[in-house]
């Protein structure tokens, strides 16, 4: 790679090889401070990877020049072998056959259909807060999450043991993805001692399970108008539909990437409202206003302003997709820096959304500075991604958090029982030891 963009060296990386299990972002951040806002990590044996947190050039690969830059072998490759390839992970013609295909049903006028069962939902999950003692709350939110994607997919009646059991085989599956790109060196032993294959058994078990719903959803001839239902009808420019391996690639990973970042999104949200009581007051106060002036669940979400700008404020600090990655198919230039084709390229949204250059105080917690002139549109700001490739369920994510958020500080009040904040970077940047404790309003 080219000597213009700063090189940290192999050896440092193999010094620091434990932190950076644990933990890699501390490691990353001093790399940033000390060679500046790109820079690359030399891993021995000839391999790099470039780490940026220029949102210029995190823009430019995303949006600009996206055609010259896909989705790494680490979601087309590794991920896809437990997921399936869909949206999430395929890339060139697939990707924009199913995008296209699907998009229609994440349109707000279609979500407006899905609503009434979020809520519902939402509240059942929120009865299991315990008040008057101290808990990790992610559980909680984790739970939500995954059971509100289920009755949004499915909106009949569905065997509890089944929901359950695709929860814990989709939670297994990543567990055992973290573990294969944290510890590369034993690749042999996780394919050859059998870890891999007992995952993808398990994989494969999940794909039966939804098959079978598909099968009882299609010979009870219903329309109830959840996404199941719209995934089955959803035709391509011939006229045909999905074949079934592709349906059930493409429910997985709706469980697996509707679940992971709202439930992380939702319990850093209650952590640092628990830290900041007077937003709580705030937020039930719009609930109040926005329940006695709204005559359906649309209308109720359109005032809730500052929860909107809660939860943006909560991704800015704790983006869940806290990495984006990129490879180049052609050798390509930006702002003079040359990138060789094939390079691997990281950009750090938690750099990049903490960067001082771009925001006034950036490690404050100040949801004001989301007013509607800002917000989802700021230069500095990826909680989805950007560009074509954008998270398709952004809408359904905050339908969900926003209900949730105001639904649960409609009920409770927050404190909290140990502080700072901790985290734990995974697939996603996942909340730890998020320990609560909530009271009766």
């Amino acid at each position: 790679m080219s000597n213009d963009i700063p090189a940290v060296s192999v050896l440092k990386f193999l010094a620091n090889a434990g932190s950076i299990l644990k933990n890699p972002l501390p490691f990353h951040h001093d790399n940033f401070e000390s060679k500046g806002d790109t820079f690359k990590l030399q891993l021995g044996f000839g391999n790099e990877v470039v780490f940026s947190r220029d949102p210029g050039f995190a823009k430019y690969a995303l949006q600009k020049n996206q055609r010259n830059y896909t989705k790494s072998p680490i979601q087309t490759k590794d991920l896809a072998k437990y997921v399936g390839e869909g949206l999430l992970t395929s890339e060139g013609s697939l990707w924009k056959k199913q995008r296209k295909l699907i998009q229609p049903a994440f349109h707000k006028k279609q979500l407006a259909q899905l609503i009434e069962a979020m809520h519902t939902v939402i509240k059942e999950e929120l009865q299991n807060i315990k008040t008057g003692e101290a808990f990790d709350v992610f559980e909680i939110f984790n739970d939500l999450a995954f059971n509100t994607v289920a009755k949004s997919l499915f909106q009949t009646e569905v065997d509890r043991k089944k929901i359950n059991r695709l929860q814990y085989i989709t939670e297994q599956a990543q567990k055992m993805l973290v573990k294969e790109l944290r510890q590369p060196y034993k690749s042999w032993y996780f394919k050859y001692a059998g870890p891999i294959d007992k995952h993808l058994a398990l994989t494969q078990e999940a794909r039966d399970i939804l098959m079978e719903l598909v099968e009882e959803r299609r010979a009870s001839q219903q329309k109830v108008g959840d996404l199941l239902d719209m995934l089955l009808e959803s035709t391509y420019e011939d006229g045909t539909g999905m074949n079934d391996e592709q349906l059930i690639d493409e429910i997985l990973i709706l469980f697996t990437a509707g679940h992971e970042t709202t439930s992380n999104a939702l319990t850093f949200a209650a952590s640092l409202l628990a830290r900041h009581p007077e937003w709580q007051d705030k937020i039930y106060e719009e609930y109040a206003f926005a329940k006695a002036n709204s005559t359906s669940l649309n209308e109720f979400l359109r005032h809730c302003t500052v929860t909107k700008q809660v939860l943006e404020e909560t991704m800015r600090l704790y983006p869940p997709a806290y990495f984006i990655d990129r490879v180049n198919l052609e050798e390509d230039e930006y702002n003079g820096m040359k990138i060789p084709a094939g390079s691997n390229l990281l950009f750090s949204c938690i750099e990049i959304h903490k960067h001082e250059d771009f925001w006034e105080d950036p490690l404050k917690f100040n949801p004001t500075r989301f007013d509607e002139n800002t917000g989802m549109y700021h230069a500095a700001y990826f909680p989805f991604g950007a560009g074509p490739r954008m998270c398709i369920g952004n809408n359904f994510a905050m339908y969900e958090m926003i209900l949730a958020v105001t639904e649960m500080v409609s009920r409770f009040k927050i404190t909290p029982i140990n502080t700072p904040i901790e985290i734990l970077p995974l697939i996603t940047l996942k909340p730890k030891n998020a320990i609560l404790e909530f009271t009766a309003r």
